[in-house]
């Protein structure tokens, strides 16, 4: 493992579990999910996530990127979504939490109109939980989705 990974090496792995999601221009909802973190050598992880509807096993979201840890504690996150976004986050390591804001979100011409995200990590031995805030159309930025995974391998 690359010594600039040494920061963030607790994430590597399989985490799978559970989440909710809410925003005021949707009903509530629970879903599946599972996150991987794994690495090639070189000073990023590379990242996929994928959600699936608890009731019927189909298929929600997704997306895949890389993760940057930077050798002054912060941290660069690049991430493309299913529904047509791509997300730029900048933010911080501060031991086991990580924080990240939108520096940029592009959307193609079909895609919804996500303005800003944040992402707040935390993990505690095998368990990772996360908050995502959205900033949705003309809405602020607020908590959306929330979850607890735990580790596979």
């Amino acid at each position: 493992m690359h010594k600039g990974l040494e920061r963030v090496s607790y994430l590597l792995g399989t985490w799978r579990g559970e989440g909710k999601g809410r925003y005021p221009t949707i009903d509530d909802f629970a879903y599946g999910e599972e996150v991987k973190f794994w690495h090639d050598g070189r000073p990023l992880l590379f990242y996929a996530q994928r959600t699936w509807n608890l009731e019927t096993d189909g298929p929600m979201h997704s997306e895949t990127g890389f993760w940057r840890p930077q050798r002054d504690g912060s941290i660069e996150i690049v991430l493309a979504h299913t529904f047509g976004c791509v997300e730029i986050q900048e933010g911080t390591v501060e031991g086991n939490r990580i924080g990240t804001k939108s520096k940029g979100v592009v959307s193609t011409s079909s895609a919804k109109d996500v303005v800003a995200l944040a992402r707040h990590y935390s993990v505690d031995g095998d368990t990772l939980s996360y908050e995502l805030e959205m900033q949705f159309d003309d809405n602020e930025l607020q908590n959306h989705l929330s979850g607890t995974l735990t580790r596979q391998s």
